[in-house]
């Protein structure tokens, strides 16, 4: 599969999840079709792969109910095999929606235990990841959740995963962690509707944080697209904001069930102008692929899916160059941006307002002025298509 062209390297900073390599292919109505993969030899296979880095929540690597003991010698392994295959670890998370007693959410849950214990585990799943040199961590709230409306007001929740958040900021600026917090959304599933169901919605709540300076976002494909929203466009404002801390890549057919699919298997127009914006604006985070397998695969499937998704990022990004440098398209571009005169709207002066309420706007004149989009998006078809 590999041209060499295409092969990923360190500084593409593409990484995995040790739950995405190591799926099983089990969902809702099918047990697994894989045999467990360790975390040793996920390593060993995105080594393998090419990838620079593997991403994890706390019990993808340590089981839940670990001793101390067995905790410290399973991290050791790993650590020793991630010096071996050259794979970083750059980002932890926290498992809040796996186990039963995070059933009515963790962070957000009514039950005051059961709130303290959401916040105890992250603060261990935080001593991993540091220990492990990871410096973004991800917080993606699965059962922060409903399905009725009657079990609690939704501000009070909004209230409690404030209250947590900023309990966790503290804890990494006492212990000098130097983490930066990314916060991930989703619509629904496997709630009914999840609190914070969009990346706006976070970057709405991260201002009301004690430490906003330290939380960020982490959006993703699949979450996104599968409301039928423009991803694209949530990464931009996150951008913008100065707020897009780590990148989910995958992709997922709009209106769908988390599909989590190869990067570009589904949308590669989309995809490729996600590519082109975070390459456009020199985006320095990891490009990170939450996704999985299909469950027709036995684990050399597994490393094909790990390699496609790089070599489609590779690719789109080959060809968000080659749309950048064509002359066509650059000029129009210039046509439909070009300046006819209109006094500038910037920073408002008294002068300036004065200056804009004074000109006479010609709106014939406005009409006749092409905007042959059309021709552009044909022109990005057929680049992608390989004809140009």
């Amino acid at each position: 599969m590999k041209s060499g062209k295409y092969d990923p390297r360190p500084e593409h900073k593409f990484s995995f999840g040790l739950w995405t390599i190591g799926n099983r292919g089990r969902d809702p109505f099918g047990d697994a079709v894989r045999p467990p993969i360790s975390p040793v030899d996920i390593v060993a296979l995105l080594g393998e792969t090419g990838a620079w880095g593997v991403n994890l929540h706390d019990n993808d690597l340590v089981p839940i109910d670990a001793k101390p003991a067995e905790r410290d010698r399973i991290v050791r392994e790993f650590q020793k095999a991630c010096a071996k295959h050259k794979v970083t670890v750059p980002m932890a998370t926290v498992n809040l929606f796996f186990h039963p007693v995070f059933r009515d959410g963790g962070f957000t849950s009514n039950d005051p235990e059961v709130r303290a214990y959401a916040v105890q585990k992250t603060l261990r799943a935080m001593d991993l990841g540091a220990e492990l040199g990871a410096k973004i961590f991800v917080l993606w709230g699965g059962r922060e959740g409903v399905e009725t409306d009657a079990c609690r007001r939704p501000d009070e929740a909004v209230k409690r995963l404030r209250e947590a958040v900023n309990y966790l900021c503290e804890y990494s600026l006492d212990q000098g962690y130097g983490y930066r917090f990314a916060l991930e959304a989703k619509p629904n599933e496997p709630r009914g509707d999840i609190y914070m169901s969009t990346t706006g919605h976070y970057l709405g709540f991260i201002p009301t944080l004690d430490h906003a300076e330290l939380v960020g976002v982490n959006p993703e494909v699949a979450h996104e697209q599968m409301s039928g929203l423009n991803f694209t466009h949530g990464v931009a404002q996150a951008w913008e904001a100065g707020k897009l801390f780590h990148i989910d890549l995958n992709d997922q057919a709009p209106g769908r069930y988390d599909q989590d699919f190869r990067f570009g298997a589904a949308n590669p127009k989309s995809a490729f102008f996600l590519v082109k914006f975070l390459e456009d604006v020199g985006y320095q985070g990891s490009r990170h692929f939450d996704a999985h397998a299909y469950r027709t695969e036995d684990y050399k499937g597994v490393k094909d899916f790990a390699i496609g998704c790089m070599r489609t990022y590779l690719i789109l990004k080959e060809k968000a160059e080659r749309w950048n440098a064509d002359k066509e398209i650059q000029a129009i571009l210039r046509e439909i941006s070009a300046d006819n005169g209109a006094p500038p709207v910037g920073e408002f002066s008294k002068k300036g307002a004065g200056t804009l309420l004074k000109h006479v706007f010609d709106k014939d004149a406005i009409l006749r002025k092409r905007l042959p989009y059309e021709r552009l998006d044909q022109l990005t078809i057929e680049i992608l298509l390989g004809v140009r």
